[in-house]
This record gives structure tokens, C-alpha cells and sequence, in this order.
């Protein structure tokens, strides 16, 4: 997953706000489906094609590029899905860009559609399933899909949960967030870069700026508007957020999970005053306070190095192909780390107004459990769109007509084929983070804005105003700080903080945790 746009990334995406409109899709007027009360009662684990009406899913789901043989893609995918299940699934890619505005609207108009794409970072989970948007489907897991519920682990299972029910099926991949540097391998040779010695984030800094001094054509570290801090909020002293909109979170080794303004922590102040000092000193691009992306002078290998907090097995290969073919090697700042958002990142849900749910979980358990589908999903067919190299690895065909390249958007990540250069040794070492990565201390919680969404709208605008040019360094904190915090005082900041420890508490109460 993990552009994450995927990314997407966590540190990266954290700061895009949602305005949903989904205050019309409590009721359904009589015109939903449900869990409990099905169009199809039939539709268990053991119920075989021949003993299924036919029906027909819809499937909305992001895209960034189009697919010109998606139709082609279609009719393959339903010859297994009509043999399977019964089902014709109707592909409905939409563009990534306008994909939230569009689900946003149809649930609002509470509108009829079957399966959608969601996460905690874009049509947001939690906040659609307590509006209502999504159908609750622990009834139906055991009774439909038992095989899907084995094939996660159960920490999986208790990220997924709103307010105690379950309400999507993970996309399965990393869960983790390994915080850490993305450095260009020639650099790190060239100048002699000991990678046992970084510890901290400030312990790059005497590479950086040989890299200043020796290379002119080069930005030793690169950041966009919205700069690092939200991504080394582990390697700053342990803190979770749990509201990142808001800004808002805990320390992870607090026994008391006291909620704070993590614009008023100490680790803040101290991560802009870094940023400051490597701003001036020229190790920061100048362009850093209002840049939205450096794709294009990734491509070109201009940037030294970066800072990221997923570092999954096998980023290096990822980096290499988005870095104009430069070697890149790691060096984590952090150990793998589980919490609510790391997780939920990438999940299809059922929508409440869908008239067929058991069906359309049918189709959801099969795209992770049915190789062959999951396969056609993600690459196309066999032979046209890419050519098998060996049981397990395939090779995509250039221009053929379908390669969305996003399998973490379509189901489990270990179940599909690997691409050439990928390996089962790297598939193999996420798992086994993922099975034994350190687990948040409020994993499962999840915050409802709902009462405080004004004060966020206004917070949000507050971190809008302040936020780029701090992060990035362009200005330093004794210029500005004091007078951000005061603004996110005045827009509220005092409530939501208040808001969001009431929600924890209550929750801790309930779960026992």
C-alpha cells in the first residue's frame, strides 16, 4: 500500500481533512438492506452457486489511472463469481481524486450500491459506520465467511470495530509503522554514512550537510507543506494521535492515557527547532512551506534523503522504482508498532443500502480466499495483461491495457502473485511484523469528531494558516508557536481535547482496557 495517497502513508496523508456530508444517511426510509433481514437467506458457507439466486453487486472503489480493459477484466472476474456464488459484479472504479466527494454524496442521498472502498484516511471508516452508511456484519462473518475470520490475526479483527461492532473486511498487507530515513545508497557509500550511529532524528544532520556542501544539484532532505513531525511521532518519545485532524493524542507509555495538544508538547517544539536550524543552514528545500509533492525530483534521484514511518520489508525495492532507479537503504528509528490507523487503512465495507449483504461478504471472502480472482482483480488476465514466470511470480505486460498497481486497494496483499523482484522472503518478514509488532495501548478505539466538528473545522483552519510554515522550518518557533497555540485555543482546541478524553475514558470502561 503504500503510496497511500496510500498514502497515502500515514505520516503523509494524517493531515487530509474530511467534510462528510452524511447527515441524511442515518434513516433509510425503509429502502435498506441489513445484516439481519437479507434478500437472500440461502447464502451461507455451504450454499454452492446452483442453490443462489443470481444477483448483481456493485463495487465502488478508488482508482488514480484509468484502466482501458476494465470491462475485459469484468466479464473475466464474473465467469468465476456466476460459477462461485451466483453474483455478477459490476467494476466501479472512480477517480482517486473526486472518489470521496462522489461516496459522500450517493450516501447522503442514500443511494443503492453494494461495496465500497474505505479507510480511516479517505471516506472515512468510523465515521460512516456510526452514521450509519455500512451494514454490521459479525452476524454474518461466522455464518458466511469463516474461513475469512482465520485469516487474519485477531488484533485485525479488533482495529475493524466501531463503537464494538464490525462494520469492514481488511485489505490485508502491513499493519505496522516502522518509523525511520529513506537515504540514496551512492550518497550514503560516497560519504562514509554509519548507520548504527542514528539513533535520533538530529544524528543525520552532520550527512546532510556533506551532502550540502558536495552536491549542489541535490536537497539533502526533503519535505512538502506539511512537513515530518506526524510522521516521527513514535521516535519523538512515544506519541499516538488520535485525533489528526485535530492534532490531538496521547503518550503511549502514559498508564493514564491522558489526551493532550501535541502542538503544546515539548517533542513538538523540539522537531521545530530542528527544522528551523536545517532550514537555514540550507538542508531543507526552499520550497518546502509550499510544496505539495516532489514526485518529479524523486524521479529525477534529487532527494538525499526522506523520512517515513512505514518501513515495511521491502520498501527499498519500492523506493528504488520511485527514485529514478537509485539504490535506497534504510535506517529505522523505531521498532514496528501497531495502532488503530495503522491498520485500518485500506478496508472494503457493505453498504446499509444494499439489498444482497450476505452476497456481497459471498464475494468479499472470495476475493480473499480465491487467488485466481483476487489475481484478475489486481493485474488483469493471464497472457494479455501480464505472463506468469513462475507459480507464484508474474511479469506485467507494458501497455496492455490494465495495470492499476494497487492491490492493497482490492484485498489480502499474501494472497496475490508476486510481481517480478518482489520475493516471499520479503512477504514472509511482514508477516512476521505484523504478527509480533508492539500493539497501541487503545488499539480499537476510535475517535467520534461528531460533537466537536465545528471546533476542528476551525482548528483545521488555524492548522492550515500556521502549520506549513513551522513544520518545514521556514519559521521559527519563537516567531510563531506561542501565537499557534493561542489561535487552536481560540478555535476550540480546549473542548476537543476534553471531547476526545471523555470518548477514551468511556471506552476504556467498557472494554476494560
Amino acid at each position: 500500500m503504500l503510496k497511500k495517497k496510500k498514502g497515502i502513508q500515514l505520516g503523509v496523508t494524517v493531515l487530509m481533512g474530511t467534510s462528510l456530508i452524511l447527515s441524511a444517511c442515518g434513516g433509510d426510509n425503509g429502502k435498506s438492506g441489513n445484516a439481519s433481514n437479507t434478500a437472500t437467506p440461502a447464502a451461507d458457507s455451504k450454499a454452492t452457486s446452483s442453490t443462489l439466486k443470481p444477483v448483481k453487486l456493485t463495487w465502488y472503489y478508488p482508482q488514480w489511472s484509468v484502466q482501458p480493459d476494465t470491462k475485459a477484466v469484468e466479464d473475466a472476474i464474473n465467469k468465476i463469481t456466476t460459477a462461485k456464488i451466483n453474483a455478477e459484479i459490476k467494476l466501479m472504479p472512480t477517480d482517486g481524486g473526486s472518489y470521496e466527494q462522489k461516496l459522500n454524496t450517493m450516501v447522503a442521498a442514500n443511494e443503492n450500491f453494494d461495496i465500497a472502498w474505505t479507510s480511516f484516511w479517505m471516506f472515512n471508516y468510523a465515521q460512516n459506520a456510526r452514521r450509519g452508511a455500512f451494514a454490521q456484519i459479525d452476524d454474518l462473518l461466522p455464518k458466511v465467511a469463516p474461513e475469512l475470520k482465520k485469516s487474519m490475526p485477531d488484533l485485525v479483527w479488533e482495529a475493524l470495530k466501531v463503537d464494538g461492532k464490525t462494520y469492514s473486511i481488511l485489505n490485508y498487507q502491513t499493519i505496522t509503522n516502522k518509523e525511520g530515513f529513506l537515504i540514496q545508497k551512492r550518497f550514503a557509500d560516497k560519504y562514509g554514512l554509519d548507520a548504527s550511529k542514528i539513533k535520533k532524528i538530529k544524528d543525520i544532520e552532520p550527512f546532510l550537510e556533506k551532502i550540502k556542501a558536495n552536491e549542489p544539484d541535490i536537497i539533502p532532505f526533503a519535505l512538502t507543506r506539511l512537513g515530518n513531525f506526524q510522521s516521527m511521532e513514535t521516535t519523538y518519545n512515544n506519541l499516538e494521535y488520535i485525533s489528526n485532524e485535530a492534532i490531538v493524542g496521547i503518550y503511549r507509555d502514559d498508564a493514564k492515557t491522558k489526551v493532550v495538544d501535541v502542538i503544546q508538547t515539548p517533542e513538538y517544539k523540539e522537531y521545530l527547532d530542528l527544522m528551523n536550524s536545517w532550514y537555514k543552514k540550507g538542508l531543507i528545500n526552499k520550497d518546502a512551506p509550499t510544496v505539495k509533492a516532489l514526485d518529479d525530483r524523486k524521479k529525477a534521484g534529487q532527494l538525499a534523503v526522506t523520512f517515513h514511518n512505514v518501513l515495511k520489508p521491502g520498501r527499498e525495492v519500492e523506493e528504488k522504482n520511485a527514485s529514478g532507479g537509485q539504490d535506497i537503504v534504510t535506517i529505522p528509528t523505531s521498532s514496528p508498532f501497531v495502532g488503530t490507523n495503522t491498520i485500518i487503512q485500506s478496508m472494503q465495507a457493505i453498504s446499509k443500502t444494499s439489498g444482497n449483504p450476505e452476497r456481497a461478504l459471498m464475494f468479499l471472502n472470495l476475493l480473499n480466499t480465491n487467488k485466481e480472482l483476487l489475481n484478475l482483480v489486481s493485474y488483469g488476465i493471464e497472457g494479455k495483461h501480464y505472463t506468469r514466470l513462475s507459480a507464484n511470480t508474474i511479469k506485467l505486460t507494458d501497455n496492455s491495457g490494465y495495470n492499476p498497481n494497487q492491490t492493497w486497494v482490492f484485498g489480502n496483499g499474501f494472497l496475490a502473485d508476486m510481481q517480478q523482484g518482489q520475493n516471499q522472503e520479503v512477504r514472509d518478514l511482514t508477516l512476521k511484523e505484523n504478527s509480533e509488532a508492539k500493539s497501541s495501548p487503545i488499539l480499537g478505539f476510535t475517535f467520534d469528531p461528531g460533537p466537536v466538528q465545528s471546533e476542528i473545522a476551525n482548528i483545521q483552519a488555524v492548522n492550515d494558516e500556521y502549520g506549513p510554515a513551522l513544520n518545514t522550518g521556514a519559521i521559527s518557533s519563537d516567531q510563531k508557536l506561542a501565537q499557534y497555540i493561542e489561535q487552536r485555543k481560540k478555535a476550540g482546541i480546549d473542548k476537543v481535547v476534553a471531547e476526545v478524553q471523555k470518548q477514551l475514558d468511556a471506552w476504556k470502561q467498557k472494554t476494560n482496557k
